[in-house]
């Protein structure tokens, strides 16, 4: 008997407990609607309902039954037969048009997307992110080199904060650095005379926009006093459009 079992909801069994207290004479029909959120109506038609049939009557009517929008499973097999044969290496949204298109069956691409995975007929597609390619390194030491500030409270609180200005060659990963208490022009000048004097001229020197490299000169010929030391020295200047676009490398 055991399919003949319909399990009730905590709200309809608390439905049930309020109409037998009114059948009971112990709770009014006027109040037992007030506890329910119901007319006086609605409570005279489930006593006399559960007059009638019993316990059920507080259940809904549909419990059970099964749906009128359930699909057929001669047309599941008919729909599966159709893509195995003839859309095999079709997704649920084409599949779904096509089968509208040309055989006149309308189905959700969420119905079909579930019947083929449930057959192992299709897989989830998973959504990797695109990867930006990384620029090649140069070849040679010296041929290019970026310059970054990195800003930081690197002393920890001992003495104030610093900046922390490097070159890094491009070819080796190399770092050359040194602290200096802001990112500016004259500390960017004296990064690199330290540098030449000791590993000679790069060919050029690849920098964010920051000021200091980049003329903010609405005149696109105007030059800062960085580039124009650059410029005079023989020394290309590229300018990163992004951050992220320079792929600074930090190993040895």
């Amino acid at each position: 008997m055991a399919k003949d079992i319909i399990m009730a909801t905590d709200e309809e069994l608390n439905r049930l407990h309020i109409i037998k207290r009114t059948l009971e004479g112990s709770l009014t029909q006027t109040k037992a609607a007030r506890m329910l959120s119901l007319s006086t109506r609605q409570v005279k038609r489930l006593v006399k309902k559960l007059r009638l049939i019993g316990d059920i009557a507080v259940m809904h009517s549909l419990r059970g039954k099964p749906s009128h929008k359930k699909i057929s499973n001669k047309v599941k097999s008919s729909v599966l037969n159709l893509y195995k044969e003839n859309y095999p290496d079709f997704g649920p949204t084409f599949f779904c048009e096509k089968l509208f298109e040309l055989h006149h069956i309308a189905l959700s691409k969420e119905t079909l997307r579930k019947w083929l995975l449930e057959e192992g007929l299709w897989k989830r597609a998973r959504k990797t992110k695109a990867r930006k390619q990384l620029r090649e390194r140069k070849p040679c030491f010296g041929e290019m080199l970026q310059l970054d500030g990195s800003h930081h409270d690197w002393f920890e609180n001992r003495r104030d904060k610093a900046v922390l200005m490097s070159f890094i060659d491009d070819a080796t990963g190399m770092v050359y650095a040194r602290f200096y208490e802001y990112e500016g022009t004259i500390p960017a000048m004296s990064l690199l005379k330290n540098y030449i004097e000791e590993y000679g001229l790069p060919m050029s020197i690849y920098s964010d926009r920051h000021t200091t490299y980049k003329s903010t000169d609405k005149n696109k010929e105007a030059l800062s006093q960085f580039e124009r030391a650059l410029s005079e020295l023989g020394i290309e200047l590229i300018h990163a459009n992004t951050p992220q676009a320079k792929d600074i490398f930090f190993c040895a």
